[in-house]
């Protein structure tokens, strides 16, 4: 497993500060450090298979989007460098998490991913919705589970692990992306694909003979964690994720890339 990891193409970067408006520049206390730096630079995965949290730079720099605004914070406050691990699916992050390949990663909450990864309260809420042909019975998101539905899906994505809870008489079809999971979609004429709102509505919009189901089959919470066994480093990043949610960093950088259509998840209960 480990050496299938290390054959990713792995981007590394010397950090750089954000110019976002919103930042305390406080310094992390040392076994802060030690518990989310471990080797002395901060490993932070990337999924770019979520378009609304991470994009990549066209010309080869750094990541772009709310999940690399958050990452290069954290490090600038552990004063260590940042190394960027390139993800395209959710489910390889978690894959990476059961070789504690990186130190911190963003992705949906969701009980499966707590038995590796230790997670803050969310920062951004978004939904997972339903695209369906356009001559399509299916009306509902209730209507999409019945008998003979076919659904596509990114293997290990946060509604791939819900709906596999919650889908009782459909069937789920997996592949290993999301856009992979649309191409399956259409070539074999799947009834239904399911997937994040934002690229999903841009993907309806593509492809004319397409429709979204409206509403949404689940509320997706993205969080960021670290691996399990750094209590230390746990506890900073849910406050550090808190003060990013409630000094108007998140809803800065959400902005700043594009994606000010995402919602700030609210404040978590005090501890």
């Amino acid at each position: 497993m480990i050496k299938a990891l290390a054959s990713l193409a792995l981007l590394s970067f010397t950090f750089t500060l954000s110019d976002l408006p919103g930042v305390m520049a406080n310094e992390a206390p040392r076994d802060v450090v030690a518990d989310l730096a471990p080797g002395g630079k901060l490993r932070a995965a990337i999924n770019f298979g979520n378009s609304v949290l991470a994009q990549r730079d066209p010309a080869g720099g750094p990541p772009r989007g709310v999940s690399g605004e958050l990452a290069r914070e954290l490090a600038k406050r552990l004063g260590v460098p940042i190394e960027y691990l390139p993800f395209d699916a959710a489910g390889k992050v978690f894959e990476a998490a059961k070789a504690r390949a990186f130190d911190i990663a963003f992705l949906a909450v969701d009980p499966v991913r707590a038995t590796e990864i230790s997670f803050t309260a969310p920062y951004v809420v978004i939904e997972g919705i339903y695209v369906v042909p356009n001559g399509s019975p299916l009306r509902t998101n209730e209507d999409v589970d019945r008998e003979g539905v076919r659904i596509a899906v990114a293997r290990g994505s946060a509604y791939d692990l819900y709906l596999t809870r919650a889908i009782k008489r459909a069937t789920l079809v997996r592949e290993g992306s999301g856009p992979e999971a649309l191409k399956l979609f259409v070539s074999d004429k799947l009834e239904a694909a399911a997937g994040v709102k934002q690229p999903m509505v841009a993907f309806a919009q593509e492809y004319p003979d397409m429709r979204v189901i409206p509403g949404r089959f689940m509320a997706i919470e993205q969080a960021m964690g670290t691996l399990n066994g750094r209590p230390v480093g746990a506890r900073y990043l849910r406050k550090f994720v808190e003060e990013m949610k409630a000094s108007g960093f998140v809803a800065n950088a959400l902005k700043a890339s594009g994606q000010g259509d995402a919602a700030v998840a609210p404040a978590a209960p005090a501890d």
